[in-house]
Parts: C-alpha cells; sequence; structure tokens
C-alpha cells in the first residue's frame, strides 16, 4: 500500500526522480581541519547565538548612507580634471581669482552633482533590489514548535525553514524531507548556472520522517561541513542525528537563489546565509572596461593641461616682468601702495601668486562638462541600440540590449570577433538524424553541411547567384521536422521494421540505451498524448525522442526504477518494462562519458554507456570490438558531415562483481576529504571496462537562421573570425564549411600533438609544425591563397605556454580563419587574453553559455545570446542579442556610427573648448598680463552649460555619415573605426590646430575693429563690456555654425540645438540686462542700448563667423574633390540619386568598397570566377 501511496504521489507531479549515489546509513567521519571547519547546530538557537555566523542580509550596492558622499566624491575626484576644478573652486575664494566664485563653484556643482546622482540613482536601484530580496518572508520553526513567517535577513544558521512550491530558497540548506514520502523534490537553478531544466535533489532515508511540522519539536542535529566557498557542484560534510553519522553529499544541498518546482514543499536546515551562500560567493564584479577612444581622451587631457602649464608659465614670467620694469612708472597703478602680490620689489612672488591667477583663469582649455556630455550621450546611444526593432527577435520577443553604455565606440573599432560554436553559430536545437548500429548506418536525412556540400559541388554557371541558389536550397531542402529534436528517416527502423532486420537483438539494446541511460524526467502532454523530457542537455533530449519514436518510450522514474513502453514486441502487444537503478555515473566535462548500473526484470545487472567515441573506444574488451572498424568509419561520415557524435555500449555483471564493486564504491562515496573525488572516479574507472560496443548516434545541432551572411558581411567589412568550440575537429572543420569559414582549396594548417609521453617531445613537435606553417604561408606566391589555422585543446595547450605562443599567434593571424577545438573554458579565456594583448587590437567575444563567461569578461567587449543555455553569458556581457546574426548590425551600422559620433564630439570638444579658452590668454597678454578676464563672469558660466552644449550632444547621438542601408550595403566603410581614421592624432591636433586659428581670428578681428573705432552713434568707443560681450557674440556664432558643417544627417533637433544655442544667448543679454545694476554690472542694457543699434556689433559677428569657418570649408572641400573617403563617395552617389538612376555605377562602386576577404560566400564566389577564368 506504501509504495502505491509514493506512486499516487508522484503522477501528481509529472516529475519523477533520480539517485546519483545511494546514501549510507553510517561510516562517515568527523572533519575540522583547514576549509571543514564548520559546525551548524540545527535548530538550536542558544548554542547558535554563542558561536554567529554571518547574518543572511545581503548587500550589493556600492555605497550605503554614510559611505556615499565621501567614496562618490573620491570616484569623481579621482579624475584629474575634476581635481583641476576643485582646485580652481578653492582658490576663487581668494584674492587672486581673476573671477567671482560663483563662476567656478558652479560649473563643477552642477557636473559633479550629476555624477554624483547618476551614480546614486544605479546604487539606489541596486538598494531596492537588495531591500526586496532580504524582505521576502519564509516560514521558519520557533521556539514555540510551530512555523512562523521571517524575512529573509532575520533567517539563521541552523534555523529550520520550510519551503512552499515556486518559492526561492532563502539560504544554502540542507533537504531533510519533502511533500513526497521517498524526500524527493525539484528545483529550477537557472539563476545559478543559467540551466532551464529542473534538477532532483533526495533528502537523507534517516530524515524522511521529518515530514510534517510537530516532528520538529524534538529535533537536535550536528552538521559538520566544509566552509563557505564559491564551487556550485561540490558539498563535503556530514550529519550527526539520533547517535549516528551520514554523509552529506550535493544532492542534498539546497542552493540560495533556486526555486521549488513540482514540490509541495519541503523542509530544510540552513546551512550558509548571506555572503557566505554558494550563489553569492560566486558574484564577481564585472571587470572594469574602457574604450581605447576614452583611454586616448586622457592622454589629450594631459596635453592641453601641458599647454595650461606653458601659457600659465609664459603669464606668470611676463606679469612678473612688468611687475619688476613697468609698474614702477605706471603712475595709476599707486606702486607705493602695493601689496605683496603686487610689488615691484617681490617680482618673484609676484609672478608665482599670479601663477595661480593664470590657471584659473586660463582653465577653459579644459572641458569641465566633457565626462557628463559623454555620459549622457552614450546613453542616448545605448537607448536607440535597445529600441532597434531590426535586432528585435521575433520568435523569442528579445531585442538587443546594450548592458553598458560605456563601450558603445568600441564596437566600431573591433578587429577579431571569438565565437563560441554551440548556440552561437549553431541553434543548440539537436535533431536525431542518423545513427550505426552493429556496423549497419541508418538515416537517409542529409544535414545541412551535406546539403552546402552538394550545392557546393553543383556545376552552377551563375557565377554572382551562387549565394541566392545556396540559401534558396536550405530553405527548401532543410525544412523543419515536424517532430522536435527527431528528423531521423529510415524505412528499415520505423514503424516497427527493425524486427524484421537480422541485428533487431542489437537494435533492441541500442535503443534501450537511449532509453535507460539518461537522467531526465518526463511530463505528459495532455494535449498531444505523448511525453515530454526535461533533460540536462539538448542531446538527451533528442535520444529520448528518437527512442520513444522506434517505440521504446520512457514514460516513468521513481526514487530507484525507470519505467519504459516497448510499444514493437515479437507478440504484437505493448509492454511497460521495470529497470531498477543501482547506480548513476553522471557526465562531466573530464569524464566524457555517462553510465547507468541496471537490473532489468529478469534479475540481470546492466551496465550501459554512452560517450564519445575516443573514451568508449579505449574502454572497449576484446569480444567488443566486433563493431569497431564499421562504426569507426560510419562515425567519420558524419563527423564530416558536421554531425555530433557519441558512441553507445553496455556490458553484463554478475551479481558477485558488483556487489564487491558496490562496497567500494559506497566506501569511497561516504568518505570525507579533499581526495574523494578522486576515490569515485577511480571507483568509477574500475566498472566502466571490458565494454561491447553497440553503436553511435549523430545528432545535428543547425546553423542559427542568417549566419553565413553574417559571416559573409562581418568579412567583408575586415573582421576576423575566431571559433572556439568544445567538439572535435572533424565537427568543427564541417561546421566551418557550412558557414563558409572554411571552402574547397583553402589550406588546412592542422597543429596536433604527436600523442609522446615526453613533454618536452611534444612541445618542440608543435613548433616545428608552427614553424612548417609560417614557412608555408611565407612562400605561397598565389595573392589569392587562403589559409586556415585548426588546432584542439591538449595541443593548445602547449601553444598557450609563454615560450610559444607569440609564435602561434603569429601564425594564427596570418591565416584567413581559425578553428580551436576541443577547447576548456579556460583555454577560450586565454586565447582571447592572448589576441587582445598580443595584437592590441579590439577583441570582441559572443557565446551562449556560462562555458563562455571567462571568454566574455576577458575581450574588450563581450556579447552574451540569449540562448537555450541560459542567461549566465549574458549577465556577464556588455550587450546582448539573441541571434548571431544581429551582430552584423550591431558591428556594422550600430558600431560604426557610435564610434564616428563620439569621435567627432570629443575633437569638437576640445576645439571649441580652445577656441574660446585661448582668447582669454590673448587678452591677458593684450593688457599686460594683467589677469583681467573680458568676459563677464555668467558667460563664461553658461558657455559650456547652455551655449555650446545641446548641439555637441546631439551631434552624438544623431549624427549619421551614411544610412544605416548604406552601411551594410558597403560594409567596407566600417574600416574607419579599426583604422581610427577619426580620431587619430592626425585628426586631433587638426581640430585643435582649427581651434588655435579660431581663437586668433575671433580675438583679433574685435581688437582691430573695436580698437579706437567709434562704436555708438555719439561716437564713442567700445569698453570692455562691449569688447568682451561682440567677442564672446562672435564665439558662439562661430562655434555653432562650425558644428553645424561638421554635421552630415539633420533633423529638426540638430536644427533647434543650434538655433535654439544662438537664440538663447540674445535671449540671455536680454534678461540679464534688464537686471539692476548691482547683478549685472557692466552689462546692463547692454545689448538695448549698445549692441543692438550699433552696426559694426553685427558686422564683425559677420565677418568674424565666416572667417573662422572658411578654413574648415576649404579643407572639406579639397578633401571631397581629392581624396575622398567613402562615406564622401557614397553621399555623393546618393545626394546625385546615381543609385537610382545608374544602377550599374551603384554595383560597380559597391563592389569596389567590400574589403578583400579570403572567407564567407562572396569569397567563393570570387575563388569560383578565378577558376572558371583561369580555365
Amino acid at each position: 500500500m506504501a509504495r502505491g501511496r509514493i506512486r499516487a504521489k508522484l503522477r501528481k507531479s509529472h516529475l519523477y526522480s533520480f539517485c546519483l549515489f545511494r546514501s549510507s546509513g553510517s561510516g562517515g567521519q568527523s572533519i575540522g581541519g583547514p576549509g571543514f571547519s564548520r559546525t551548524v547546530y540545527c535548530n538550536e538557537p542558544q548554542v547558535l547565538n554563542q558561536k554567529p555566523y554571518r547574518s543572511n542580509i545581503i548587500s550589493t550596492t556600492k555605497y550605503n548612507f554614510f559611505s556615499f558622499l565621501p567614496k562618490a566624491l573620491y570616484e569623481q575626484f579621482h579624475r584629474v580634471a575634476n581635481l583641476y576644478f576643485l582646485g580652481c573652486a578653492i582658490a576663487s575664494l581668494t584674492p587672486l581669482s581673476p573671477f567671482s566664485p560663483v563662476s567656478m563653484i558652479a560649473p563643477l556643482a552642477f557636473v559633479v552633482g550629476l555624477s554624483m546622482a547618476k551614480e546614486g540613482l544605479e546604487d539606489w536601484r541596486r538598494f531596492m533590489q537588495d531591500r526586496e530580496v532580504n524582505s521576502r518572508k519564509v516560514h521558519v520553526h520557533n521556539e514555540e514548535g510551530g512555523f512562523g513567517k521571517k524575512t529573509w535577513e532575520d533567517v539563521r544558521v541552523g534555523d529550520v525553514v520550510k519551503v512552499e512550491k515556486d518559492q526561492f530558497f532563502p539560504a544554502d540548506l540542507l533537504l531533510l524531507s519533502s511533500n513526497y514520502e521517498d524526500g524527493i523534490c525539484y528545483v529550477e537553478t537557472m539563476n545559478l548556472d543559467g540551466e532551464t531544466n529542473l534538477k532532483a535533489k533526495k533528502a537523507l532515508e534517516a530524515t524522511l520522517g521529518l515530514d510534517e511540522d510537530d516532528n520538529f519539536n524534538n529535533f537536535k542535529g550536528i552538521i559538520k561541513c566544509e566552509d563557505p566557498n564559491p564551487s556550485l557542484y561540490t558539498f563535503v560534510g556530514n550529519l550527526e542525528y539520533e547517535g549516528k553519522v551520514y554523509a552529506i553529499d550535493p544532492t542534498q544541498i539546497l542552493l540560495r537563489d533556486s526555486k521549488l518546482r513540482n514540490t509541495e514543499f519541503v523542509y530544510g536546515v540552513v546551512i550558509f546565509t548571506g555572503h557566505d551562500s554558494k550563489v553569492m560567493q560566486n558574484s564577481t564584479r564585472s571587470p572594469s572596461k574602457r574604450s581605447r577612444v576614452e583611454k586616448k581622451m586622457d592622454y589629450i587631457i594631459y596635453v592641453l593641461f601641458s599647454v595650461l602649464l606653458v601659457i600659465s608659465l609664459i603669464s606668470s614670467f611676463g606679469f612678473a616682468v612688468e611687475i619688476k620694469y613697468s609698474m614702477p612708472v605706471w603712475w595709476f597703478m599707486r606702486p607705493q601702495d602695493a601689496d605683496e602680490y603686487y610689488s615691484p620689489k617681490k617680482p618673484v612672488i609676484s609672478g608665482l601668486s599670479h601663477m595661480v591667477t593664470a590657471l584659473m583663469l586660463y582653465g577653459y582649455l579644459i572641458p569641465i562638462s566633457l565626462y557628463v556630455s559623454i555620459e549622457v550621450v552614450k546613453v542616448l546611444q545605448a537607448t536607440f541600440i535597445n529600441q532597434d526593432i531590426q535586432m528585435y527577435d521575433e520568435d523569442t520577443g528579445i531585442p538587443a540590449q546594450a548592458r553598458t553604455s560605456n563601450l558603445n565606440e568600441e564596437l566600431g573599432q573591433v578587429d577579431t570577433i571569438l565565437s563560441d560554436k554551440t548556440g552561437t553559430l549553431t541553434c543548440n536545437q539537436m535533431d536525431f538524424l542518423k545513427c550505426s548500429i552493429a556496423g549497419i548506418p541508418y538515416g537517409v536525412s542529409p544535414s545541412e553541411v551535406e546539403l552546402a556540400a552538394a550545392q557546393q559541388m553543383a556545376n552552377d554557371q551563375e557565377d554572382q547567384g551562387e549565394l541566392k541558389t545556396l540559401v534558396a536550397s536550405k530553405k527548401e531542402k532543410a525544412h523543419k521536422s515536424p517532430i522536435k529534436g527527431f528528423n531521423f528517416e529510415d524505412n528499415r527502423l520505423m514503424n516497427g521494421n527493425w524486427l524484421k532486420e537480422p541485428t533487431a537483438a542489437r537494435i533492441m539494446l541500442f535503443c534501450q540505451i537511449l532509453a535507460v541511460c539518461h537522467t531526465a524526467i518526463p511530463e505528459l502532454n495532455e494535449e498531444t498524448g505523448n511525453y515530454t523530457y526535461e533533460a540536462e542537455s539538448p542531446d538527451e533530449g533528442s535520444f529520448l525522442v528518437a527512442a520513444r519514436e522506434l517505440g521504446f518510450e520512457f514514460f516513468q522514474r521513481t526514487q530507484s526504477s525507470v519505467f519504459v513502453r516497448e510499444k514493437y514486441t515479437a507478440s504484437g502487444k505493448p509492454i511497460e518494462r521495470e529497470y531498477k537503478i543501482l547506480n548513476v555515473l553522471e557526465f562531466t566535462s573530464k569524464r566524457k562519458r555517462m553510465t547507468v548500473i541496471v537490473r532489468d526484470e529478469e534479475g540481470q545487472i546492466l551496465l550501459l554507456c554512452k560517450g564519445a567515441d575516443s573514451i568508449i573506444f579505449d574502454r572497449l574488451s576484446k569480444d567488443g570490438k566486433l563493431y569497431l572498424e564499421d562504426t569507426t568509419r560510419h562515425l567519420n561520415d558524419y563527423g564530416e558531415a558536421g554531425l555530433r557524435t557519441l558512441a553507445l555500449a553496455y556490458r553484463k555483471l554478475e551479481e558477485s562483481e558488483y556487489t564487491a564493486w558496490n562496497n567500494e564504491f559506497q566506501k569511497a562515496k561516504t568518505s570525507i576529504g579533499a581526495d574523494r573525488d578522486a576515490m569515485l572516479e577511480n571507483a568509477a574507472d574500475m566498472m566502466e571496462r571490458d565494454l561491447f560496443l553497440v553503436g553511435a548516434t549523430a545528432v545535428e545541432d543547425k546553423l542559427q537562421k542568417g549566419v553565413p551572411q553574417c559571416i559573409d558581411k562581418l568579412a567583408q567589412a575586415g573582421l576576423k573570425l575566431w571559433v572556439l568550440t568544445g567538439d572535435k575537429m572533424e565537427t568543427a572543420i564541417n561546421i566551418g564549411f557550412a558557414c563558409s569559414l572554411l571552402r574547397q582549396g583553402m589550406k588546412q594548417i592542422c597543429i596536433t600533438e604527436s600523442g609522446s609521453e615526453d613533454k618536452q617531445e611534444v612541445k618542440e613537435d608543435i613548433l616545428k609544425q608552427i614553424t612548417n606553417g609560417l614557412e608555408m604561408i611565407k612562400q605561397e606566391n598565389d595573392p589569392h591563397a587562403a589559409f586556415a589555422l585548426i588546432i584542439d585543446g591538449k595541443t593548445l595547450a602547449y601553444a598557450l605556454e609563454d615560450d610559444m605562443k607569440l609564435k602561434f599567434l603569429g601564425l594564427a593571424v596570418e591565416c584567413a580563419s581559425v578553428i580551436c577545438c576541443r577547447v576548456s573554458p579556460k583555454q577560450k579565456a586565454l586565447v582571447t587574453r592572448l589576441v587582445k594583448q598580443g595584437t592590441g587590437k579590439t577583441t570582441l567575444a559572443i557565446g551562449d553559455g556560462a562555458n563562455d563567461v571567462g571568454m566574455i569578461q576577458e575581450a574588450d567587449i563581450g556579447v552574451g545570446i540569449s540562448g537555450v543555455e541560459g542567461m549566465q553569458a549574458v549577465m556577464a556581457s556588455d550587450f546582448s542579442v539573441s541571434q548571431f546574426r544581429f551582430l552584423e548590425r550591431l558591428l556594422v551600422v550600430h558600431g560604426h556610427w557610435c564610434y564616428k559620433r563620439i569621435a567627432q564630439m570629443i575633437c569638437y570638444f576640445f576645439y571649441k573648448n580652445i577656441a574660446f579658452g585661448l582668447t582669454l590668454f590673448y587678452f591677458e597678454a593684450f593688457t599686460g598680463f594683467s589677469g583681467q578676464s573680458v568676459y563677464d563672469d555668467w558667460y563664461m558660466l553658461l558657455f559650456n552649460v547652455v551655449l555650446t552644449s545641446l548641439p555637441v550632444m546631439s551631434l552624438g547621438v544623431f549624427e549619421q555619415d551614411v544610412s544605416s542601408e548604406v552601411c551594410l550595403e558597403f560594409p567596407a566603410v566600417y574600416q574607419q573605426g579599426p583604422r581610427n581614421l577619426f580620431f587619430d592624432w592626425y585628426r586631433i591636433l587638426g581640430w585643435m590646430g582649427n581651434g588655435l586659428l579660431c581663437s586668433l581670428i575671433i580675438f583679433f578681428i574685435n581688437i582691430i575693429i573695436l580698437y579706437d573705432q567709434a562704436f555708438r552713434a555719439e561716437g564713442q568707443t567700445a569698453d570692455l563690456a562691449v569688447l568682451g560681450t561682440t567677442m564672446f557674440t562672435c564665439i558662439v556664432w562661430s562655434l555653432n555654425c562650425q558644428i553645424a558643417l561638421t554635421m552630415s544627417h539633420f533633423t529638426w533637433i540638430q536644427h533647434v540645438t543650434i538655433g535654439g544655442s544662438i537664440a538663447a544667448w540674445y535671449i540671455f543679454l536680454l534678461i540679464y540686462g534688464a537686471l539692476s545694476p548691482r547683478i549685472s554690472g557692466d552689462a546692463y542694457q547692454i545689448l538695448v542700448e549698445a549692441l543692438a543699434p550699433a552696426p559694426i556689433y553685427w558686422q564683425t559677428t559677420l565677418l568674424a563667423t565666416i572667417a573662422c569657418t572658411l578654413p574648415y570649408m576649404a579643407h572639406i572641400a579639397y578633401q571631397r574633390c581629392f581624396e575622398p573617403e567613402d562615406h564622401h563617395i557614397i553621399q555623393e552617389i546618393k545626394y546625385y540619386r546615381k543609385d537610382v538612376e545608374d544602377q550599374h555605377m551603384w554595383t560597380r562602386e559597391r563592389s569596389k568598397a567590400r574589403q578583400k576577404t579570403k572567407i564567407g560566400f562572396t569569397a567563393r564566389v570570387d575563388a569560383k570566377i578565378r577558376l572558371h577564368k583561369s580555365h
């Protein structure tokens, strides 16, 4: 009856558990050494108070209430520019200041305050998220004997908690029991590892009776275990309960932030809380990344600081000379009453004090609002990326997302892309396509690689039509399978026909292995009546679907058994078979195989194993190699077809043999210590020997939509693509052919290790292969020859060593494409670091899985794909897209735009500040280095904040040299970024020179015209207020006209910002002049009474504006006529509508403008054209 009750409960959830290792009643040993010192007293709050552990409060904020002000101020004044302006603001309070304090303090306060407000807002959001988590409620056992609700932050180590269905676990717990009588529960770990499939956990048999609230009144126990650590998949500890010691393994641990699913409730005892929990131990801050443009901007600031220091020294020297030699004869300066700052007797002290004045006076050379303006612009650019409908995936409903705005312009300077394969270039949707059973191949459906190969071999006479033909062929033939995960076609096996095959017994065994050797959980789809499977990998799910379609349906799992319904039998009636699970040896990246040991209904013990062919073949018995030769040949064929393969094997076990092994295995399992995993591995290795080969599977990991076209476009844009994959070499090579990273005629340089046990000999052999590869490339005379470098993980481990890595990199950069196979996550990161540091160019890494996180964080730009493998890659990335094909638009369009916008924006910033700041220097020199400012304090206060800020921000947000469509049609335009054409020192110094010229023109035009000319109708000449206001008007007009000439793309926003900035200047003069003379000073009614009625004011403004803009106009006219860049030609074609009227010319220009490439469909077409011409 009890057994029936358990099954009834299990059926309600539609999900069934499995046991990784059977628990042992006793035999654990106490621990207390280094790394294993934690002791938890279960349900004993009085003991816990004496030995407190960390609380369960979590905080991910950067600041708190008390630290925000000092920390945020430190962050702001860590910038050299802000530190300089702080010094100026302090000095403005002294008599040495040429300005009023408000004109120095107000801009600094605005800029720093805005940045601090942004920091505070972001941190406040983090605080509110933490608060929401800390305030969640959970049932905790209290001293009164019941369970009451407590917030998560009040949960302590040793507390017994009750977690209900669809709730998150508040801390790391030891599972005691659940609503299932056998103590199983189902957990979703998406927040931990990104995996969407459910995982089963099982309580210790000793605690299964603790399944009701009242049972915990007298519950006491002691847990001794490992100290807090970040390992999600391991746990070492034991439970002392009722006088016995029970070993605890990861199957009893429920981790914080995972969710209880398909289980009504569980009881657990808290082991790790708060920042001691494994998920928090894994939380690391993403590495700080800065774009190359931003780093270069720092150097420009240093250059301007140097200029500022030089002219300040000149000014102070000139001031000291004037004080010593001229002031004694300047009676109007009253030298007899001079203080220490203006003493002819102390010229050195006077000069040094004037140095402070000069540093403040010329401070406008340093653009104080540059950092804030760039931050605002980048946030708006990121918003446009997020809202780009062309990068929205309708199938998943996921848009592109700029997770950080700091690297927008870096997208336009990428040189090398390092990409994962599975889930990135391919869909991570596995279809069971072919198989080999007892040396006989089955399955006639072609893979995408085979379709591409067939099309490639076809004698297509229309050279330029190859791409379209191939795409059309794929659309027609590679139709979606009506059964997800199953695209197998072969009448010999379908519909029970396999019973007529001569190897029917082997086929039956093959299907039984598929149906039994797994850790999946079935769920009945009530609409279709079929079972779907929660599997740990797409491969495993496709195997179960294949077994079901071939007549072996896995439909139920209990604690100790797997049930399979055999549809086709000799009797003609379906049979349900039970396989008792004795042991499960799980698949790991190190083991590369999975084994289950089961007992069938006849009592026979079977070991069923599936794994990588290289691993399985090494473990075959002599008799088990009967089909080895044929199976190996089929596996090679499948690899060439781009399919992923596994080998299947089995072994019959005697009862005595199994019992002896299981005793050893249980001893290893219940041992406590650092060598426990090694003991378990050795025990498993003892059993997985003398296997009999049954066959092999081949599943297809389909290419994502648009991948070949995207790679072709990126190649035309001049980008290099490296593929880093964990797949074996044959599979990776054929995926390379499918997406045109490889093509027929491309010379492959395959570097592999010799297999020698002497490491030095292996290294020498690899070095020789690398040297030979370089020589081969050097001796190649054909300019169209293309090379591909292919290397596996074992060889790569040697190639990445310090004494060899630069030679390896030298070979790799000479090759058109690079494919690294069988690489580990760490190797992916190391390769990325090598490319980044070795080439000194911008790298971009793209991947979709947890194994890509290191690579994504190591690259200059990390792009995560929201795929089947979860969100861990996305969470670690700087940008995220839902499909690889969207990378084309992200780089070629948004990357190009953002780079050019930011580069032009920064150059213009320095131009305008030099043009404005140097006029102050000229006037001071003109007035005997007196420290006198020609401008009113309020003019200078508004210069950066109001009068010139909006136009430059509109340039940074909306500028487009060419449209998005043209960017995609002319991908070579992207190379302006990697070549850094718009932010090299030539361009930067050119803009600075333009600013210098503009300052000279404005100053001398105003001085020459207004020096002794009558300004008013009554004949008065211009005073200081008139001169300063007229000069400032010329600056406002010249700078805004200059930015209008810089822009290529105008909307109403640009017109409003430029025109509005000029209008704002006159509106300000009206309002400021209307104020009381105590406020406006010499500017009282200056526009109405002095400037507006004077024709010379308007003439001077017009003359200065034309004179300032003429040099730039002459430069761009010369450049467009004699040295045009790509975008100039495209703009001219578009302007004269030649793209519409002369399609032949438009096509010719598109062909000329693309970057010469040796990979992609275009390279294949070019190679084919050359082949035809040669014949």
